[in-house]
């Protein structure tokens, strides 16, 4: 049954795909920080499944140290990590004149971190553990909007 949705959720990729007018493009590229592995492969794979591109980085010296950080459509920022949280790494990032939609997540949601995500141009904050479809969204809607569609 999983398998039967996933190729479902592929093929509807691929048609969200034309409807955002990136048919001849490469795959839309999300870059994942959360310094939990476990979280870190159930990410890759939902989002490789749902069409995208993905790389996944521990914590925020590793996302910063990458040796591209331009051409990423979306960042999906963990909130709580070791060495820097996930405000103080998209501060760094807007800091390097990385403009592309980043979303934060987190399982410690308050409302001071939700103030401060917006003080720093996070577009969402998503919750965890309940990701899967919501977090798939805000990255498609992030997407749409700097990537308009074109008639």
């Amino acid at each position: 049954m999983m398998l039967l949705s996933r190729k479902m959720r592929y093929s509807e990729s691929a048609q969200d795909a034309r409807v955002f007018g990136m048919a001849s493009l490469a795959k839309p590229t999300v870059y994942v920080v959360d310094d939990d592995a476990d979280v870190l492969g159930s990410l890759r794979f939902l989002l490789e499944a749902d069409g995208f591109a993905v790389r996944t980085f521990r914590n925020g010296p590793a996302l910063l140290n990458a040796v591209r950080l331009t051409g990423v459509d979306c960042f999906v920022i963990d909130y709580k990590m070791p060495d820097m949280n996930g405000i103080d790494l998209v501060n760094r990032l807007r800091n390097r004149d990385i403009t592309a939609p980043i979303i934060l997540i987190t399982g410690y949601p308050d409302e001071n971190i939700s103030a401060r995500a917006a003080a720093a141009g996070i577009r969402d904050v998503v919750q965890k553990p309940l990701l899967e479809e919501s977090l798939i969204a805000h990255i498609r809607g992030a997407i749409q909007e700097v990537r308009p569609v074109t008639s």
